[in-house]
């Protein structure tokens, strides 16, 4: 039995959980996802959780029960309580801001960086450089967030750029000058 896949997924009080069509549809108080899914996978709803199983023990099907499980879980999290994902944007003159559905950024080079936000995320900025991307689907946040991070990435001697709020740089000393 695989280690990910026998734990149940627990369904909080108003999320929808429903099975057809090898199409798995989560609504809750957040929004709605859908997921399509394997039929070697087979959902089996209790009271308050939902159990997943597998029609055999081949590899590939026990790789799909662990998947299925998780994507399942994260769909339920997602609606019900939401991701988010920080960043932390540092360098002198450095700042981002968001007109509408458009993230402005000045990342040190000649002109403003602007990034359209899509339709399903939210992007909340802070004036001491913090930016917070918010959504019902991790992978989607994860996704736009590895995007802002990739226009300034954080370099090793001054810590300038765009980091992940929980990302560790590994500091250099830089070249010592010929005496």
């Amino acid at each position: 039995m695989s280690r990910i896949g026998k734990i149940p997924v627990k369904v909080p009080a108003g999320v929808k959980v429903s099975f057809q069509d090898e199409l798995i549809t989560v609504e809750g108080p957040k929004g709605k996802l859908t997921q399509k899914y394997h039929t070697v996978v087979s959902f089996v709803p209790t009271d308050g959780s939902i159990q997943v199983n597998r029609a055999n023990d081949e590899k590939q099907t026990k790789a799909y029960h662990g998947l299925y499980r998780n994507l399942l879980n994260n769909m339920v999290i997602g609606v019900s309580t939401g991701f988010t994902r920080s960043l932390i944007i540092t360098g002198v003159g450095y700042r981002a801001e968001v007109q509408g559905k458009i993230l402005v950024m000045n990342l040190g080079y000649s002109n403003e960086v602007l990034v359209g936000i899509p339709e399903d995320l939210g992007v909340v900025t802070e004036p001491n450089g913090k930016l917070t991307v918010s959504g019902v689907d991790k992978q989607r946040v994860g996704e736009f967030a590895s995007q802002i991070r990739k226009l300034r990435l954080p370099e090793p001697y001054k810590g300038k750029g765009i980091r992940y709020d929980d990302e560790l740089i590994r500091r250099k000393v830089g070249k010592s000058g010929v005496k």
